[in-house]
């Protein structure tokens, strides 16, 4: 009897190793199933960004974050600060860069066509209302006090997005603390020395993807 529960515990513990096993995979590829989403089709799409921006006052950026990788979960944090970084490079409004990249990555050119349809179709119409609005009451002072608040507001969201992605920082290629001086070095020669944009880009933005190649070069 004592022989038989030996030669069963072996048999038994390989099995319940075999089923634990099995449960971690399959919980393994529950996760990585759930982690990302996916736009259902473009007219997703164009309703997504349509709202988008209608939500962007002063700047749609910190909108985007929130509802593309918190909300959707169509992008990792790590795709969207990729994806940024490309179209503030890529001439043209930033937004609408990324938004004809979102679309292209899930259906093409028909979901870059939508993406980028939804951020100006609705908005235009708005923006042509407000306009017309401003003409009419620019001179008042609660109006002036209204716009100044706004901007106000617009920047703190802004800044709070590019909290969020700091952390991010740590998995670059050239290291958290090199990362950061280039963070702190373009805020001073856009924001303090009032330096050109295109240079800036061009001058520490290459000298930033020279650093990364050397670091991820075998």
């Amino acid at each position: 009897m004592s022989a038989t529960a030996a030669t069963s515990r072996p048999a038994r513990a390989a099995r319940d190793q075999t089923i634990i096993q099995r449960m971690l995979s399959a919980s393994a590829g529950t996760a990585a199933t759930a982690e990302l989403a996916r736009p259902e089709s473009p007219r997703d799409l164009f309703v997504s960004f349509t709202w988008l921006a209608l939500q962007g006052f002063g700047g749609v950026l910190a909108v985007v974050q929130r509802e593309m990788v918190e909300k959707k979960r169509w992008l990792s944090a790590d795709q969207f600060l990729e994806d940024w970084a490309v179209a503030q490079v890529l001439p043209g409004p930033n937004v609408i860069n990324l938004a004809l990249m979102i679309g292209d990555r899930y259906f093409g050119l028909r979901g870059a066509i939508a993406a980028v349809a939804g951020m100006l179709a609705v908005p235009l119409v708005v923006i042509l209302a407000l306009a017309l609005l401003y003409a009419q009451y620019a001179g008042h002072p609660q109006v002036a006090g209204a716009l100044r608040g706004m901007g106000a507001v617009s920047g703190g969201l802004i800044a709070a997005t590019g909290i969020k992605l700091v952390p991010q920082l740590r998995r670059n290629p050239m290291g958290f603390a090199v990362c950061l001086g280039f963070v702190a070095v373009v805020m001073v020669a856009v924001a303090a020395l009032r330096w050109p944009l295109l240079w800036v880009l061009a001058g520490f933005g290459g000298l930033a993807c020279m650093w990364t190649w050397r670091k991820l070069a075998p």
